[in-house]
């Protein structure tokens, strides 16, 4: 299997690496088949993803996705960082062989997963009322 330089640079020096302090959301995944597992971790303020890091457990190809997912997202509105899809991941990595093209689905996976757990830190229920009597 062979890589292209993009790929291999993101694994030997991967980006974002760990966890983000006191992380707005949480997106963990995994595939038991080939055994990779991927969690990302951001930080949002104004609903602007400002930081984002990963821990990732798994192959070359997951651990290149990873990295290079967070340089994509870092930036980017929660709107715009749900439209990244697997194929934009591969395709800022220049491409990847076919048999780990799952690698890119796990990573945005894992960036929804996060966002969605932000999101529903967030929720206001619809029964509740602020202090002048207003539905917020």
């Amino acid at each position: 299997m062979t890589y292209n330089e993009t790929v291999l640079d993101h694994f030997a020096n991967p980006r974002n690496v760990g966890e983000v302090s006191s992380p707005d959301g949480i997106g963990r995944v995994g595939n038991a088949k080939c055994g990779d597992i991927m969690q990302i971790t951001i930080k949002v303020e104004d609903n602007r993803i400002t930081h984002a890091k990963f821990k990732t457990f798994g192959c070359a190809a997951a651990i290149a996705t990873s990295s290079a997912l967070t340089e994509m997202v870092i930036g980017k509105t929660l709107e715009e960082a749900l439209k990244i899809s697997n194929q934009d991941i591969v395709n800022h990595l220049g491409g990847l062989p076919d048999i780990k093209v799952h690698c890119s689905v796990l990573g945005a996976e894992a960036l929804k997963k996060a966002i969605e757990n932000y999101r529903s830190k967030r929720l206001i229920p619809s029964n509740a009322v602020n202090l002048r009597g207003f539905a917020p």
